[in-house]
C-alpha cells in the first residue's frame, strides 16, 4: 500500500494522523506543506500544493495507491474498513 500524507506543522489533526499511521503499522511518505521555502526535501510550498490539489481545502490530505481518500477522519474510516485498526483503544 503506498500512502501519501500531506500536512502543515501545526495542524494537531496532522500529528494525530501520524499517530494512526504508527498504531496500523504502515509505511508512509509524509510532505510538509509551508508558506516559506525549507531545506526539507519533503517539504513543499503552499502554491506549489494548491497548484496540485486546487479544491483541497485543509489538511491533512491522504492520497492511498493513488486514491485521494480525504483527511484524518476519512483516513481513519479507511483504515478500520480495511482492518488496520480496530475501534478499541
Amino acid at each position: 500500500m503506498e500512502i501519501t500524507a500531506y500536512t502543515t506543522p501545526t495542524c494537531s489533526h496532522c500529528k494525530t494522523l501520524i499517530q494512526l499511521f504508527e498504531r496500523a503499522g504502515v509505511e508512509y511518505t509524509k510532505f510538509t506543506v509551508t508558506r516559506s521555502p525549507s531545506a526539507d526535501p519533503n517539504s513543499m510550498l503552499t502554491d506549489s500544493f494548491r497548484k496540485m490539489y486546487p479544491d483541497r481545502t485543509g489538511f491533512p490530505f491522504v492520497i492511498i495507491d493513488g486514491k485521494e481518500i480525504g483527511g484524518l477522519v476519512e483516513t481513519a474510516r479507511f483504515f478500520l474498513e480495511k482492518g488496520l485498526v480496530s475501534a478499541k483503544k
